[in-house]
């Protein structure tokens, strides 16, 4: 594969996560909160909590910190295991009548988003030697998208509160974060997990 064709393949990844791991995800949540479907409610909180680490890895990859290659592999992994390993949502969704919009749409969306996760998987492995080394196509076109992230958050921020929205900054923010990330997935495996199992409760 090309530079060129590679660096279209990373803007179409980008593309379909702003599809199905962000836009139709925000739509299924305010649908369910409109129709009052509190497992569907519970399903799609929990995703965008585990989701969170998307934002936290554009902004590592916006000032090129090496850890956000391996934050944004990590990434489809976590989304598709939470939205199918709680047994209690699975079977609430299940016992859902398919023919509804809602309960279909989010099906239909759980096995598109698994899609793209194995598709947006098996390409960020590719790029994970740019945690090493930034040099190169395979780690440049990465930094693309979240750089023109960069640009319009730099514009919004200044405008807002006249002030100055720079690398650094969103850096130190992904840091922060991503500390803040990292202690919720081990007090849920540490201390919830061995307790609740597979049962999503009031995660």
């Amino acid at each position: 594969m090309s530079d060129f064709q590679y660096r279209i393949l990373v803007w179409l990844i980008y593309r379909l996560a702003a599809t199905f791991a962000v836009g139709l995800p925000f739509i299924i949540l305010i649908w369910a909160l409109v129709q009052k479907e509190t497992s569907m409610v519970r399903l799609m909180t929990i995703y965008w909590k585990v989701t969170s680490l998307l934002f936290i890895s554009m902004l590592l990859l916006i000032n090129q910190r090496p850890i956000g290659y391996i934050t944004v592999f990590i990434t489809p992994l976590l989304m598709v295991i939470s939205i199918w390993f709680w047994v209690d949502l699975n079977d609430e969704l299940a016992d859902l009548p398919p023919w509804r919009p809602l309960p279909f749409t989010v099906r239909l969306w759980r096995w598109a988003l698994s899609l793209f996760g194995i598709l947006l998987g098996g390409l960020t492995f590719i790029s994970l030697p740019c945690s090493r080394n930034l040099i190169g196509t395979k780690c440049t076109a990465w930094l693309e998208a979240p750089q023109d992230l960069h640009n319009y958050a730099e514009k919004i921020f200044g405008f807002l509160f006249g002030g100055t929205w720079n690398e650094p900054l969103a850096a130190f923010l992904g840091y922060l974060a991503l500390v803040a990330y990292g202690a919720g997935i081990l007090q849920w495996l540490l201390i919830r997990f061995p307790k609740h199992r597979r049962i999503a409760g009031d995660f």
